[in-house]
């Protein structure tokens, strides 16, 4: 047998099943251990010293040139547990020749699932209702924490990829009254697959009673929820995102939920990631924040590592990966 491929993986916790695939496949795996955010860019940077052919990424450390130059020409294949890659440089990765991958698919039905999760809990104002009764509040009036009624209403996707089209399908059961979408191109087989209308961004924010973010963190993208869109947008809709954070301007989102611009908002992603704990979002009634758990699913965070491994395996053998960064 050929000498192993030394891979460096970033998180003790990556799932088994990951672990166990590349180490079947001739892999001497170093694990770093102790995982912490504030320590860790020096820590995996020392790491990367010894020479490693592959790095398995299952945190949010940046692939930049000082990371590229300390791991050397050694390194062959940067694969990243995760849908999104913001974290990683492509166009330096691809001028040193170096293979990232990703893993996309494998998580848009959880993430699908978190956003409909958000979205009933919002348009319902159950963390509203969580409060008051904490504060031994209650009321029997017909009118009492009245929410949206998803049956009939217009549901607007901002990024109608793998994750946007998963959305679609489960809240076809909800009997919505329109999908539409919005983005640089529109999609006709999966338009008509789903039965999804494209539209112009601004009569996407004028028509949507839901807008759901499912799109990638680009510079098409960074900031395009700002006060300019909110302003635009049809009255008091319920705003879901469970893509990138930096889609949104904080800023904005916050003066749209306190002049209830917007009904309501679900978060599973803000923008700083994680919330300081007194940060505004956090105080207001009639936002659903939850902390990045989009894919935190055992079956599915197996999945991903599983694919994450197998993107390493391919292309330390030259073979094409699973899932390729474009």
């Amino acid at each position: 047998m050929s000498q192993p491929w030394k891979v460096l993986v970033d998180h003790k916790e990556v799932p088994k099943p990951g672990i166990d695939l590349l180490k079947a496949h001739n892999c001497e795996v170093t694990i770093l251990e102790n995982y912490n955010a504030d320590v860790f860019r020096p820590k995996i940077l020392e790491a990367l010293k010894q020479g490693f052919d592959a790095v398995f990424l299952a945190s949010k450390v940046k692939v930049d040139k000082e990371f590229l130059d300390t791991a050397g020409k050694k390194l062959k294949v940067v694969s990243t547990m995760s849908s999104g890659y913001d974290h990683i440089d492509t166009t330096l990765i691809k001028e040193r020749g170096i293979k990232a991958g990703h893993t996309p698919e494998v998580l848009s039905a959880a993430v699908a699932e978190m956003a409909v999760l958000l979205l009933l809990s919002a348009a319902r104002r159950a963390h509203e209702g969580r409060q008051k009764m904490e504060a031994c509040e209650r009321s029997t009036g017909p009118q009492w924490l009245l929410g949206r009624d998803i049956r009939g209403s217009t549901v607007g996707i901002f990024g109608l990829g793998n994750i946007g089209q998963e959305i679609v399908k489960r809240l076809k059961a909800f009997e919505v009254g329109k999908f539409i979408h919005t983005g640089p191109r529109k999609k006709d087989k999966v338009e008509k697959e789903l039965g999804v209308d494209y539209v112009t961004w601004d009569k996407f924010l004028a028509e949507s009673d839901f807008l759901v973010i499912s799109a990638p963190l680009n510079d098409g993208t960074r900031k395009r929820f700002n006060n300019n869109a909110f302003d635009k947008m049809k009255k008091q809709p319920v705003f879901v995102n469970v893509a990138r954070g930096e889609i949104v301007d904080t800023a904005a989102l916050e003066r749209a939920l306190c002049t209830m611009k917007i009904f309501a908002a679900g978060l599973d992603v803000t923008d700083p990631e994680p919330l300081p704990p007194k940060h505004k979002l956090l105080t207001l009634r009639n936002v659903e924040i939850v902390p990045h758990l989009g894919s935190a699913t055992t079956r599915t965070r197996n999945d991903m590592a599983k694919v994450a491994a197998q993107n390493i395996i391919n292309g330390l053998n030259n073979e094409d990966l699973v899932y390729a960064i474009p």
